[in-house]
């Protein structure tokens, strides 16, 4: 007989299956590739380029000589590269002299005002104050602490799937299967998405990031985003649920408009599943290749919160944060950026910066180091809102997963792995594993 519990967990799994598909079918039509950006010269496109997990190494290069640098693009106002940590920290925070506002990109980026995603991430002062004080109590320790269990649960799920797919000896894709899976499931359960609207909701995972891939059809499918993800709002409008979208909707009602709240649930499902998945991918390949980091994994709560942070700085899944454009004159580091001008922080070069680490190389991944106030959620007013939820998730996920399958190991080298050629969020296409 069919239980409630092991039907909810088959269409769980045929949901997220769907998604992997859906998500690699898009990689492979269209790409997440700066490359593909023909006026973009190969040296303007280093900040995104890698080899295997780290930076290239012109990246620290550039850092070394000039920790605000010009980059070499064909537009008509200065590009500023930022790859070093006291320097990005000083740009990040500031709440004035630069604007995140969307409308910057309308034209420089082909994009229209109807593709407008709203949120945190594309807003200024004083909007985003507003939308801010609204979000921040729900992304407290206190209110995610609720989904702790759920976290747990959903790990346990997608494990035991796993396990089931390594049944016949065959190689699992932990990307599709463990690092896809976990938090597209855990966006779902914070902004209370139903089960019936959850297929249609995470075809849209990866939507936002081409936004920057200079593909048209890309700008087109924030459009699309936004058209179903109002559509969610007005569903939760009618009968709030008991998850984010709810609670804003009862305690703040008419505060908050649908436009709004499609903004927020968009950069809710754009930050919590990209990056994550991205790290929970990557973070396989780390625990693979050292017995130091699995044994951190295992370890009591402080190992395994050292080991995450440093996992988060020495990855720096999202390499660089939202263009900044200035709004007058600054002199950062000695450095006169001027009105209109474009700055791009280098969050991978940054925590990669000797200044942020004060044990030991900045280049190496050592689990056992005290945690640093890195970059990897970037900083200042536009500093990653779901942090903290991030968190949870990769310290449920990497101890279980090593516990689960202490003799996992790589079905294919590791160089003939795919990964992201030029990627804001850079990660992996596959990561088929034999599970032992």
């Amino acid at each position: 007989m069919t239980t409630p519990a092991t039907l909810i967990r088959t269409v769980r799994t045929r949901i997220v299956n769907w998604l992997a598909k859906r998500y690699l079918a898009r990689t492979a039509k269209d790409g997440f590739d700066l490359s593909k950006m023909s006026l973009i010269p190969s040296a303007a496109l280093m900040p995104l380029r890698r080899h295997g997990l780290d930076p290239v190494p012109d990246l620290a290069q550039v850092r070394a000589s000039e920790p605000i640098s010009k980059l070499p693009v064909p537009l008509s106002r200065d590009v500023w590269l930022v790859t070093g940590y006291q320097e990005a920290k000083a740009i990040l925070g500031r709440s004035g002299g630069f604007s995140n506002d969307f409308n910057n990109l309308i034209g420089t980026a082909g994009a229209t005002a109807e593709q407008n995603p709203g949120g945190l991430g594309f807003s200024d002062p004083p909007a985003h104050t507003r939308l801010r004080r609204l979000l921040t109590p729900e992304f407290t320790i206190r209110r995610l602490s609720r989904l702790a269990p759920r976290i747990d649960d959903i790990v346990t799920g997608v494990l035991d799937d796993m396990e089931a797919k390594a049944a016949s000896g065959e190689a699992v894709d932990l990307w599709e299967s463990f690092a896809l899976g976990i938090p597209t499931q855990t966006v779902c359960e914070l902004l209370g998405v139903a089960y019936p609207d959850r297929a249609g909701f995470q075809q849209l995972a990866v939507s936002r990031f081409d936004l920057f891939g200079g593909a048209s059809a890309a700008l087109g499918a924030v459009s699309e985003s936004l058209e179903y993800l109002q559509g969610l709002v007005a569903k939760q409008r009618q009968e709030p649920g008991d998850g984010l979208l709810g609670a804003l909707i009862r305690d703040h009602g008419d505060e908050i408009d649908d436009l709004e709240l499609a903004g927020l649930a968009d950069g809710v499902l754009t930050g919590g599943l990209e990056s994550t998945a991205s790290m929970l991918a990557l973070g396989v390949l780390v625990l693979l290749d050292s017995s130091d980091a699995r044994q951190a994994a295992l370890g009591d709560a402080d190992s395994v919160h050292r080991f995450v942070e440093e996992m988060l700085r020495y990855l720096s899944v999202v390499q660089v944060a939202f263009p900044r454009f200035a709004t007058e004159d600054v002199d950062i580091a000695g450095v006169r950026i001027h009105k209109d001008d474009i700055v791009i922080v280098s969050l991978s070069g940054s925590n990669r910066d000797a200044s942020l680490v004060e044990d030991g190389d900045p280049e190496r991944f050592d689990p056992s180091r005290k945690p640093s106030q890195h970059l990897a959620f970037s900083w200042g007013i536009h500093r990653c809102l779901g942090a903290e939820l991030a968190r949870m998730e990769l310290r449920a996920a990497y101890p279980a997963l090593v516990r689960r399958f202490p003799n996992m190991k790589l079905a294919v080298p590791q160089d003939e792995l795919a990964f992201r050629g030029t990627s804001i969020v850079y990660g992996l296409d596959a990561l088929p594993v034999l599970l032992g």
